[in-house]
């Protein structure tokens, strides 16, 4: 696929629509059903987040981007200036921009996301504004393995991941998704990376469950993607959104609960569900400081420097590769 904008390179490296049948198939054969939350992020998906993120309730995008904007000056010393930046998952591309503009004369850029058409229509944007910039999409799941393209600069090599979202993965899967990143920016590289942190359960069960209903909009939006892309027949007034902080692993839990017996077709094949049983559709995991850079360590990063907001509410990371880590 080819486009006329000023990208450097895209590369299309991602088959998402017969994954995400296999996925979710695959996912509500188990005992614990499941659903994937990559699959959150279609067009409308990609909008009902961006109205959770100017929600009152939903601290964690406000109080990241204040944050960035508050140490900017600090984060680009530490990055340094010819810098080739990769992040995973850019969205609307809001929180690089704080971090470019902060950089000096930033080299190379390339952005993951496995959104075909968000990703393409952010990137060219961002290619436009910053002429100087080489700027490089890769439409891939980034939980996977994936090549990224040969990219200029002097500088360091920095993966950015923010948003919290490595509170996605287990414990077990952050490491190696954290180890596997080391690897891509190694030698020598770093690791912006932004972490929510443990507080109030109070606090973050609101974030995932708002007056708005807002969140349970996004949470049963997996559904309607199923009926419409692949003619299932869930009935969305049949579930409800549930969230919960499970305080003994130290997550919160989104479900999608049937509000009675029924059954459910798609793919092919029929699925039954009992009254109050649900679908699990994601964990948040929340993290103190030294819990992350413990995490960061088994991983092959070294954390190097650390800033919260003045609640510490949420932390941002830069985390170096060292020396000897192997490629």
């Amino acid at each position: 696929m080819t486009t006329s904008t000023p990208l450097a390179s895209f590369a299309d490296l991602h088959s998402e629509r017969n994954e995400f049948l296999s996925d979710a198939i695959e996912g509500l054969r188990a005992n614990q059903k499941t659903l994937p939350c990559k699959y959150f992020y279609d067009e409308r998906g990609s909008a009902l987040f961006r109205e959770i993120c100017e929600l009152p309730e939903y601290y964690v995008t406000r109080t990241e981007i204040k944050l960035l904007k508050d140490v900017a000056g600090e984060i680009a010393e530490a990055i340094g200036p010819d810098c080739q930046m990769i992040e995973f998952g850019i969205g609307s591309s809001e929180k690089i921009r704080i971090v470019l503009d902060a950089l000096t004369t930033p080299a190379s850029f390339v952005a993951v996301d496995i959104s075909r058409e968000s990703i393409l229509s952010v990137t060219e944007a961002l290619a436009a504004e910053y002429t100087e910039l080489a700027v490089h999409a890769v439409c891939a799941d980034f939980t996977q393995p994936f090549e990224t393209p040969p990219m200029t600069g002097s500088g360091r090599r920095v993966a950015f991941f923010p948003g919290s979202s490595l509170g996605n993965f287990t414990h077990d899967g952050a490491v190696d998704f954290l180890a596997g990143a080391a690897k891509q920016v190694a030698p020598e590289g770093g690791m912006l990376i932004g972490i929510d942190l443990k507080k109030d359960e109070t606090l973050l069960t609101a974030a995932y469950d708002d007056t708005a209903g807002v969140t349970a909009k996004f949470n049963l939006n997996l559904l309607v993607r199923l009926n419409n892309e692949f003619g299932a027949d869930f009935e969305l007034d049949s579930f409800a959104h549930r969230a919960v902080y499970n305080a003994e692993a130290g997550r919160i839990e989104m479900h999608l609960v049937s509000r009675c017996r029924q059954k459910v077709n798609l793919g092919g094949e029929t699925f039954d569900f009992e009254a109050d049983e649900f679908i699990h559709t994601e964990n948040s995991y929340k993290y103190s400081v030294g819990e992350f850079q413990e995490l960061a360590r088994r991983a092959g990063f070294e954390p190097t420097q650390v800033w919260t907001d003045q609640d510490d509410l949420f932390s941002i990371h830069f985390l170096s590769v060292p020396t000897a880590i192997a490629t």
